[in-house]
């Protein structure tokens, strides 16, 4: 077992080595260049950057059209896609990028991302449900080609996924396919369609998840979408147990965008929201290719980030298991392409007038502070910037604001949605907006900008304001007014307190975890206890759960069935984590500052409340101590608990952070406690989450149910 304080002395001194900023908990992805066999970013940039047009997710021909019954029909399968990528041995020509994309099984035309959804709330005259057939097309002996071990990217078998479970063991990717099980985020949806990780199917639907059983009727692939809910821009993805990150990496995702009488879509609006083709909507992902053209993700010695996250903290990874050191799951993952609706470094050609512009950050762990800046005609960078523009933020994840903000910069998190105005008839005709990135290319601490590593991370797309005015529509130009929505939650009648913790798996594997700050009760006040198991008892786990807990271990978020909480979300991790609640949307109610303990250091928050193997606390403030995690394999991993928990004063909002919108995502910073409150109206299993993929996929997700049951 890895001692806490040792490995935080090898992190430092790594960092240091390779000359990275200090600070807490270091754990700096140190990003490098291209490696031997991969597209070079600053090659390709030159090349296609801002060069070719950014796909439109929101144009007529690209949603999604329902069957004679009313019901969608939507598959995924294997896709061939042109992302912007050149050969620039081979004279520059086109490469193409297989993916698993979302698609319409009639056309067969798979793409990344998927075709858009937009469905009318029942408000609106709508439907009460959306159906959606979703199916599993991902047929193991067609893709054996392109997929020879089974999936387009290496499986880290060693996590606890779907072919992991008992009962699923001898299952094989190669013979029984990729499973998979699309959640729509932000829907407020029954447990059984809400895309629980342990509700996967394979190819055909031949083998399904072990939650299934707890659904009356058994499984479906017929999925119904709550439309009694105002509108708001979706999105939906894959969330199959452990291998989240790689299917959407491959490219399973899309938008769902619900409209109601205020926010109709339409022109002539009440709200004086631009509509098509002056809406547009974008998701923001950053990847790494092969020069070939093929996806790349790290997960072998020689991979970037490999040394960071394995050799650098010290994992061992028995050889049985990981055969030539691989492949293995890593702490994070920072692409060095920035790619727009599946094309890199993208452009807009615009008019000089108000766009809305949804932009979803579908990253697995880049955090993004956005700014837009005026420059020449065809100028890539901002060495030669006219002014910076401001722009207005109308909404967010699951709907429209308390009000209009105007600011300069925006932090986008993982899984988040922002819904902007801009304003190009500020900007000389013919000249460029960039949209700049200055959330940098490592985790995420609070700090902006960020450290920049790679060529061009901090470029995500351009605008050409080189349309004359009119030239796409007559309709007239219209500017926001009446933004007067917001969340609008009761008051709690229940305080509830969570925990972002950061531990070690069996390898010695940085595993990031959630769990509790406080002893954890059901939805009647019960205490819920340890399993009584040789495997919690023989570790010290015994009575009323408390601190770290792996996904399988008892659900400790158990809400009373239309209740509303409030949650108390510590962080003592050294980084920021997007936080993600299924079901419910949510109100931010502001952050404050944790007192620690003045016997910690910035470098170790542990002690030892006996002084025996760690100093003993002085008894002024939050202080951690080691518990073990039981691992799914049964094995012991490093945990941690909250002790003395000590609440300082309220932190101001960073700027760029806008929040007064119903959430579903929500910022939380490294040692601040941030406080959200939500109603929990639906019974059944949900979960809640980090939502940077490669966290939830290596335990830091947990079981949320509401009501009796869990």
């Amino acid at each position: 077992m890895v001692d806490r304080r040792k490995f935080l002395k090898t992190s430092i001194a790594a960092a240091v080595s390779a000359g990275m900023p200090m600070g807490w908990a270091i754990r700096t992805a140190g990003a490098a260049p291209a490696a031997a066999g991969l597209a070079d970013p600053a090659v390709q940039f030159a090349l296609a950057g801002f060069v070719n047009p950014v796909p439109d997710a929101l144009a007529p021909g690209f949603k999604y059209v329902p069957g004679l019954n009313g019901e969608y029909t939507v598959g995924v399968a294997k896709g061939n896609q042109a992302v912007g990528l050149k050969d620039p041995i081979r004279g520059n020509r086109d490469l193409t990028t297989p993916v698993w994309g979302y698609g319409d099984p009639a056309d067969q035309l798979y793409t990344w991302p998927g075709r858009t959804f937009e469905v009318k709330s029942v408000s609106a005259g709508g439907n009460p449900t959306t159906v959606v057939n979703w199916l599993n097309e991902l047929n193991p002996k067609a893709l054996r080609k392109d997929a020879p071990g089974g999936h387009l990217l290496p499986v880290d078998e060693s996590l606890h996924w779907c072919y992991s479970l008992p009962g699923y063991k001898g299952l094989a990717l190669d013979t029984d396919g990729v499973p998979i099980i699309t959640h729509l985020h932000g829907g407020h949806s029954d447990f059984q369609y809400d895309g629980n990780p342990e509700f996967f199917y394979n190819y055909n639907q031949k083998v399904v998840g072990p939650q299934w059983a707890n659904v009356p009727g058994g499984f479906t692939t017929k999925f119904a979408y709550d439309n009694n809910v105002p509108a708001g821009n979706l999105w939906y993805h894959d969330h199959a147990l452990g291998i989240t990150r790689l299917n959407v990496y491959a490219g399973m995702a899309g938008f769902y965008f619900v409209r109601d009488g205020f926010d109709t879509g339409l022109p002539g609006n009440p709200l004086g929201l631009p509509a098509w083709p002056y809406e547009k909507a974008y998701a923001i992902q950053d990847r790494m290719f092969l020069e070939t053209g093929e996806l790349f993700y790290p997960a072998f010695p020689g991979d970037p980030y490999y040394d960071d996250f394995i050799t650098g903290e010290g994992a061992i990874l028995p050889p049985d298991i990981f055969p030539g050191g691989g492949p293995t799951a890593l702490a994070e993952f920072f692409g060095d392409f920035m790619v727009v609706n599946g094309v890199i470094w993208p452009k807009e050609d615009v008019e000089p007038r108000n766009y809305r512009l949804h932009l979803l950050n579908g990253t697995d762990s880049r955090f993004m502070a956005l700014q837009l800046f005026e420059v020449p005609p065809g100028a890539t960078d901002l060495t030669t910037v006219v002014k910076q523009l401001d722009f207005t933020v109308v909404g967010s994840d699951q709907g429209l604001a308390k009000s209009t903000t105007t600011t300069g910069r925006l932090l986008s998190e993982p899984g988040s949605r922002y819904d902007i105005v801009v304003d190009f008839s500020q900007v000389a005709p013919g000249n460029r907006v960039i949209m700049w990135n200055i959330g940098g290319d490592e985790p995420f601490g609070g700090d902006i900008p960020g450290p920049q590593v790679f060529e061009a991370t901090d470029r995500v797309m351009a605008f050409d304001v080189s349309l004359p005015l009119g030239a796409l529509s007559a309709d007239p130009d219209v500017s926001p007014t009446g933004i007067n929505f917001g969340p609008a939650i009761p008051s709690p009648t229940r305080k509830r307190e969570v925990a972002l913790f950061e531990g070690m798996d069996e390898f010695g594997r940085l595993q990031p975890l959630l769990g509790t700050a406080e002893p954890a009760t059901d939805h009647e006040g019960n205490p819920i206890n340890w399993p009584n198991t040789p495997a919690y008892v023989n570790a010290g786990l015994v009575g009323q759960v408390e601190g770290a807990i792996a996904w399988h271990s008892p659900t400790t978020e158990n809400p009373a069935l239309d209740s509303t909480e409030e949650w108390v979300i510590w962080n003592v991790t050294g980084d920021g984590h997007p936080v993600h609640l299924h079901l419910v949307s949510f109100e931010v109610l502001g952050r404050e500052e944790i007192v620690w303990d003045t016997a910690t250091t910035d470098d170790d928050r542990v002690l030892d409340p006996a002084g025996i193997t760690a100093a003993a606390p002085n008894g002024d403030g939050t202080y951690l101590v080691e518990q073990p995690i039981v691992q799914h394999n049964g094995l012991l991993g490093i945990g941690f608990k909250i002790m003395n928990g000590t609440i300082g004063a309220a932190v101001t909002t960073p700027a760029g952070v806008v929040e007064n919108t119903p959430k579903d995502m929500v910022t939380a910073l490294p040692s601040q406690v941030t406080r959200i409150k939500a109603t929990f109206d639906k019974p059944g299993r949900y979960v809640w989450h980090c939502h940077i993929l490669s966290h939830e996929d290596h335990e830091m997700m947990r079981v949320m149910h509401v009501g009796p049951g869990a």
